[in-house]
């Protein structure tokens, strides 16, 4: 890792996408620390202190960096874009019109990338409305519609400058913007969340027992991300010797690489952004709710945790398929394999090709994700039967993780694209 980024380095080009990243990050960290008008810091950090039956807004607020408990211009982070992206993708697989806008090249990106960020306004405010009015509704320093409007509106232009800021990223810097975001958000509340172990250490609260368990967890999570990762079934395959002119090609002998997990991160961001969506309704409903619908959404208690863990695998699983079908079309592999002369040894060229292709990616995309799956609820479910308070659990050191393996492939594939420039030369 420390290589790829000291080559990267080395690259002015590269360089200079680094320092820009950097930047973006210094934006974002300042933004963090703007506070939302009209709200009183030390009200909201007390409900937030308090928000014990609330324990998924404590998961979202360490994924946007603490800026929801600081109620700053960032606190509805970048899940309202996330989610409409989520009803866009669903969407251009049921309607007809929005397939045909997708596949029109660039402009068809375009169109449904201006869709998205329309539903995620209209989202923004909805969850912004369901923050402020239901959490933070003792917090308003002046109750008036003014004051109300300013600071939803305040709440949803910091929304969408953050999916602007991952634009400039993806465009200008190095990785995926949107990814990195997220990623700065859960490496900025880590600190937070070591220091409170340590401090229910220190009072006597954990035992040194538990914090050893939980660091050996903590690890083979790691392990376990890595694996599944970098995992890939490396299918054979033969190309036949043909003869052009007075030349033979062909005959040579390589592999279809089929990664373990695909879709990388986003089933497991897709999946914690749709699991905020009933805690919004709940504060939409407030009170009036039944006392059990609120017992549901919240994994403070173990009925709550159970059913988030549950939810969250079969989330993640989906997600999973679905962008894996949208990634690797079987169909086209194999008729590009049959029109370029190759085959899988043992297998009929064209449909039996596309099948057998089809099998391999289902059965390992379902222990992909089933592993991703068990690793993001895991460590939280552990963490409740040992009696030690974590947020982060595993969905964070997933992404956490999948963010940088991405990151350093991109610089890879970007110092791999220059040497071979320099080689053309």
């Amino acid at each position: 890792m420390f290589e790829t980024i000291r080559k990267a380095w080395a690259v002015a080009e590269l360089r200079q996408r680094m320092i820009f990243t950097l930047l973006m990050v210094g934006v974002f960290r300042l933004g963090n620390a703007i506070p939302v008008p009209f709200m009183n810091k030390e009200m909201v950090s007390q409900v937030m202190g308090g928000a014990g039956q609330t324990g998924i807004l404590n998961l979202l607020n360490l994924l946007s960096g603490n800026s929801l408990s600081q109620m700053s211009i960032f606190a509805l982070s970048i899940y309202p874009f996330i989610t409409a992206s989520i009803i866009i993708q669903l969407l251009t697989v049921a309607i007809p019109r929005l397939q045909e806008i997708a596949r029109d090249g660039e402009m068809g990106k375009k169109k449904i990338g201006k869709y998205t960020k329309i539903g995620a306004v209209i989202l923004g405010f909805i969850e912004g409305y369901a923050i402020v009015n239901g959490l933070f509704s003792q917090a308003i320093v002046q109750q008036s519609m003014f004051s109300g409007f300013v600071i939803l509106l305040s709440m949803v232009a910091g929304s969408m400058f953050l999916i602007w800021l991952g634009e400039m990223i993806t465009a200008k810097g190095v990785g995926n913007g949107i990814s990195i975001i997220i990623f700065l958000g859960i490496i900025s509340g880590l600190p937070g969340q070591i220091g409170n172990i340590w401090r229910q250490f220190q009072t006597g609260l954990i035992q040194w027992w538990q914090i050893l368990i939980l660091l050996i967890i903590v690890i083979f999570v790691l392990w376990v991300v890595v694996m599944v990762n970098e995992g890939e079934r490396k299918i054979p395959v033969q190309y036949a010797k043909r003869v052009v002119g007075r030349k033979m090609y062909g005959g040579q002998s390589t592999h279809i690489p089929v990664k373990v997990n695909m879709a990388g991160v986003m089933p497991v961001i897709f999946a914690s952004s749709i699991l905020q969506l009933p805690n919004t309704i709940a504060l939409l409903f407030g009170t009036d709710m039944p006392n059990w619908v609120q017992n549901i959404f919240t994994v403070e208690t173990t009925s709550g945790l159970i059913i988030y863990a549950i939810i969250n695998l079969l989330l993640i699983i989906l997600f999973a398929y679905f962008y894996t079908a949208i990634q690797f079309n079987p169909v086209e592999y194999a008729k590009n394999l049959q029109q370029y002369g190759g085959f899988i040894p043992g297998i009929r060229p064209g449909k039996s090709t596309g099948e057998y292709l089809q099998r391999i990616s289902n059965r390992i995309t379902f222990i992909g994700a089933l592993s991703l799956a068990l690793v993001s609820s895991g460590p939280m479910l552990l963490a409740k039967v040992l009696g030690v308070e974590i947020v982060f659990g595993g969905t964070a050191i997933i992404i956490v993780v999948g963010v940088i393996l991405d990151t350093l492939k991109q610089m890879d594939s970007m110092l791999t694209m220059r040497h071979y420039k320099g080689f053309l030369k």
